[in-house]
C-alpha cells in the first residue's frame, strides 16, 4: 500500500487529546528488546571472541557477511525467541536487528539469510566446537576479578524437544519426547553459565561424563591452579568412571543416587554393620544418615558420596 487514504470519519477525542490514525509510520518493528542484548554483547565482546577461534574456510573474495555479524544475528535471534535459522529470512531486514548488528535500518545491507547460517552451523569440526566451548568457559572465568578459593559447579542435562527427525535427536522414554539432551554447567555462587554441550537425546554414560569433566577441569586449571572445584549432579552423573576420575584428580563431588531396590538393600545392610553412622539433624527437620563407601559403590537412596578432604 503506497498511497495514503484519508479516513472518512474522525475518532472522538480522549481527555481533550486528538486521536489520529495514519499509515505513514514507516518501517516498524516489535523486536526493540534486541537493542539491550546488543549492549550486553558489546560489553562482553562474545561474538568477537567466538569469531577469533572459529576458522573461516570461505573464499575471501566472495565473503559478504563476516563471522562476527553472523554470530551476532544468530545469538540475537535465539535470545528473542526465534530458534530456527529460517526465521532470519524475515529478521534479516528487521530494523531493530540491523541496528543491533551495526547496520542502518533502511540503507544498510540486510543480514545473512537462512542458507548462509545453515552452512555456518554445519561448518565446524569437533575441535572447532571444543574451542567455541572453551571461549564460553573463559568468559565465565573473566567474570572473576581474581582466582577464587573454591567454586561449586552444578552439572545437569535438560530436555530440548525437537519437531521432526533432526540429526542426533532421539526418543527419550523418560520425557516421552523426541529431543536433544544437552548438558549445562552453572556456577552456583554467581548463577552464571559455565559451559553448554549439545548432545543426543539419551542419558549420558560414565565414559562420556568423565570426558566432559576432564576437558572442563583441564581448561579451568590452565588459569586457576589452586581453586578447589566441586561438582554437583543428579543420578545421571553418579557414574563409577566419573567418580573415580574425580578422586584421582583431586576434584570434590556430590552426586545423587537413584532410588531402587538394590540400593535400599545395601543401605539396610550398611545400617546393621554400622549401627551408629554420622547423624545430622536440623531443628524441625527429619534426620538423614550418612556414611562413607568406596568410589562408585551405591549406598542407598538419598545418599551422596563426597571425596574427603
Amino acid at each position: 500500500m503506497t498511497d495514503d487514504t484519508m479516513l472518512p470519519f474522525s475518532f472522538p477525542a480522549v481527555h481533550a487529546k486528538k486521536v489520529t490514525a495514519a499509515f505513514d509510520g514507516g518501517r516498524l518493528t516489535s523486536n526493540g528488546g534486541v537493542m539491550l542484548l546488543a549492549m550486553a554483547e558489546r560489553r562482553l565482546g562474545l561474538a568477537d571472541k567466538l569469531a577469533r577461534v572459529f576458522p573461516d574456510r570461505r573464499d575471501p573474495t566472495r565473503v559478504v557477511h563476516s563471522l562476527v555479524d553472523m554470530f551476532r544475528a544468530r545469538m540475537f535471534a535465539i535470545c528473542c525467541g526465534y530458534e530456527d535459522a529460517d526465521d532470519l529470512d524475515h529478521l534479516r531486514s528487521d530494523p531493530a536487528f540491523k541496528l543491533a548488528c551495526g547496520r542502518l535500518p533502511d540503507t544498510g545491507r540486510d543480514l545473512c539469510s537462512q542458507p548462509t547460517l545453515s552452512r555456518l552451523e554445519n561448518a565446524p569440526r569437533l575441535r572447532d566446537v571444543i574451542r567455541l566451548t572453551y571461549t564460553l568457559v573463559d568468559a565465565w572465568m573473566d567474570s572473576y576479578p581474581r582466582e577464587p578459593e573454591s567454586v561449586t559447579l552444578d552439572i545437569d542435562d535438560t530436555c530440548d524437544v525437537v519437531h521432526g527427525h533432526q540429526q542426533l535427536s532421539l526418543f527419550n522414554a523418560h520425557y516421552d519426547e523426541r529431543c536433544f539432551l544437552p548438558i549445562h554447567v552453572y556456577d552456583t555462587e554467581k548463577s552464571r553459565p559455565v559451559a553448554v554441550v549439545l548432545r543426543p537425546g539419551k542419558t549420558p554414560g560414565g565414559v562420556e561424563v568423565r570426558a566432559h569433566l576432564r576437558r572442563l577441569v583441564r581448561h579451568i586449571r590452565t588459569r586457576w591452579h589452586k581453586t578447589r572445584i566441586t561438582f554437583r549432579g543428579d543420578g545421571h552423573y553418579a557414574r563409577p568412571e566419573a567418580m573415580t576420575w574425580c578422586e584421582n584428580n583431586g576434584i570434590d563431588y556430590i552426586f545423587g543416587l537413584s532410588r531402587h531396590q538394590a540400593a535400599r538393600q545395601k543401605s539396610r545392610r550398611g545400617r546393621r554393620r554400622h549401627p551408629h553412622p554420622t547423624r545430622h539433624r536440623e531443628p524441625g527437620c527429619s534426620a538423614r544418615l550418612y556414611r562413607d563407601a568406596p568410589p562408585g559403590k551405591v549406598l542407598g537412596s538419598r545418599t551422596a558420596h563426597r571425596r574427603p578432604y
